[in-house]
């Protein structure tokens, strides 16, 4: 499964009150005193010219950047630098490409100032480790600690702890106040229409999609390629093939996927959704764009994503269907009477700052980050530039928000994509100004964060992992050879009672030296990490 995408909420249409960023939550904020000497930091340089900053960061597959035809002079980038006295240079990657374009980039004289990554390129992992001993970024500890007291204030520990490296900070994250952040979205209008309840059981979820293809649904469960945001059935059985999902069985560590008669039952239903029709016949080549436009278009009744996206989903899927109605609703459980998606770290996006810069600029990059997480950075993301996106009135914030599919998606660019640094759970300040925002945060609290899957896993990670490409377990991502045999099987190419056999495969391409490395590491107490 992909690392996540930092795409974010588009608020429905109304005219929100609120108190100042009183309503900010204190995880995204600093003190008021903090704020105030950090608010502007401009203002207390006044006679400097703006630091000169580059960064590198994906592209995130977000539609106001990439229609862009000069990022760098859009109006956002702009009263950012004005903002913090920068002047930015940004530097688009490809989402589905980030990783090789990142690992050239180690090897170019072209690095730049700042490298924004994707979710779970940690210090110590395979992706970054090299870097970090090749002195390509600088430890930030002293820096902190001078220019970015409000972060420290505002990152949990965990998430610090996530971006240590030899017991030094090499990266400033974007972090999550709770673990838990996928969810299961429904179409309660196509639901309604099947005269059916809540589904909870994996079997209840079945009987949904067939009531739904029944209705004229066409592919009632949106399935995506690699099963990115589409596995759900092996959370409900606990097997997700994930580097975070290591599981203790007699007395070797092995991943969850070694539990045969619970991933049978996972790739079972899978394959009957593919046999009935409930989900798409080309699933296997399905990508994040094509994927998007079938549940936009109605093709899909439930799918699975990032919780905090339900705004966005409720808004973009109502062109098509004026009556449709996105809710979250609990995961599918399994016989443990569980269920949910992979438990993320508590970091997202991680920013490493070049070791060549000078220090003047490293200060202005630390300080440009500490503004982020003050009140006046959570006013400007959230609600832009006063007279032009909201105004003041009685000392409070009269925003109005965007009544257009591109003022949404402009929106959603200023306040998650150009923000390097926040909570990426929940945005509880943009959400309490929307009588759906407000929903979205209740069942966020109610279902999102009472359910998900974790085991054991290391840190730093298994060097096994990185030397056999074909079996290693990432963060997100399945290792080949496990997908390919699930995906053989669900097309009925291979027979599921063969699942034996495909982890005799994956123990030959590398697998067994895998779990001789977990189980001597487990043993030993040696970067051990227990999932709750």
């Amino acid at each position: 499964m992909k690392a996540w995408l930092k795409t974010g909420l588009v608020s429905t249409l109304m005219v929100a009150v609120i108190a100042g960023c009183s309503n900010s939550s204190t995880s995204t904020t600093g003190t008021s005193g903090s704020s105030a000497s950090s608010a502007s930091p401009a203002s207390s340089a006044k006679a400097q010219a703006p630091v000169k900053i580059s960064i590198s960061l994906s592209d995130s597959l977000n539609k106001y950047a990439l229609g862009s035809t000069d990022i760098n002079n859009d109006k956002w980038v702009k009263k950012l630098g004005e903002l913090t006295n920068t002047q930015l240079d940004l530097r688009l990657v490809p989402h589905a490409e980030f990783k090789p374009k990142t690992a050239l980039m180690f090897a170019s004289t072209d690095l730049p100032d700042v490298m924004n990554t994707i979710q779970g390129m940690f210090p110590q992992g395979p992706d970054m480790s090299g870097a970090i001993k090749g002195g390509l970024f600088m430890p930030l500890d002293d820096l902190l600690k001078e220019y970015g007291k409000d972060l420290l204030k505002a990152i949990p520990e965990q998430a610090w702890n996530e971006v240590k490296y030899n017991g030094k900070i090499y990266a400033i994250p974007e972090y999550l106040s709770n673990a838990s952040r996928r969810s299961t979205f429904i179409r309660k209008d196509l639901l309604d229409q099947t005269g059916l309840p809540v589904p909870k059981t994996v079997d209840d979820f079945l009987n949904v999609l067939r009531a739904m293809k029944k209705n004229g649904v066409a592919e009632p469960y949106a399935f995506r390629k690699d099963f990115v945001y589409s596995d759900v059935i092996f959370g409900a059985y606990d097997v997700m093939p994930y580097s975070t999902m290591f599981e203790k069985i007699g007395d070797q560590v092995v991943p969850k996927f070694f539990k045969v008669e619970a991933m049978q039952k996972a790739l079972t239903v899978y394959k009957t959704m593919y046999d009935e029709g409930l989900m798409a016949k080309d699933f296997a080549s399905l990508d994040g764009n094509k994927w998007t436009n079938n549940i936009n278009a109605g093709k899909s009744g439930v799918w699975n994503h990032n919780a905090n996206l339900l705004m966005n989903w409720i808004s973009t899927t109502k062109p098509a269907n004026a009556k449709s109605e996105v809710i979250i609703i609990p995961s599918p459980v399994g016989d443990d009477g569980k269920g949910g998606m992979m438990k993320y770290s508590y970091t997202g996006g991680l920013s490493y700052i070049n070791s060549k810069v000078s220090k003047e600029k490293a200060i202005a990059i630390v300080k440009m980050m500490n503004y982020m997480v003050t009140e006046a950075g959570d006013r400007f993301f959230n609600f832009g530039i006063e007279g032009d996106t909201y105004t003041m009135q009685d000392n409070k914030v009269v925003y109005k928000q965007p009544t257009t599919p591109e003022g949404s998606l402009e929106e959603q660019f200023r306040s998650v994509m150009l923000r390097l640094v926040e909570d990426t759970a929940l945005n509880r300040t943009l959400l309490n100004t929307t009588e759906d925002g407000k929903k979205l945060i209740t069942q966020f609290d109610t279902i999102v964060t009472k359910e998900g899957r974790n085991g054991i896993s290391f840190a730093p990670e298994l060097t096994t992992t990185a030397k056999f490409t074909d079996a290693g377990l990432k963060f997100s991502d399945m290792p080949p050879v496990i997908l390919d045999h699930m995906l053989k099987m669900v097309y009925g190419k291979e027979p599921i009672s063969d699942w034996p056999k495909a982890l005799e495969d994956w123990k030959a391409k590398g697998g067994n030296e895998i779990i001789k490395e977990a189980t001597e590491r487990y043993n030993k107490k040696d970067g051990v990490v227990m999932g709750d």
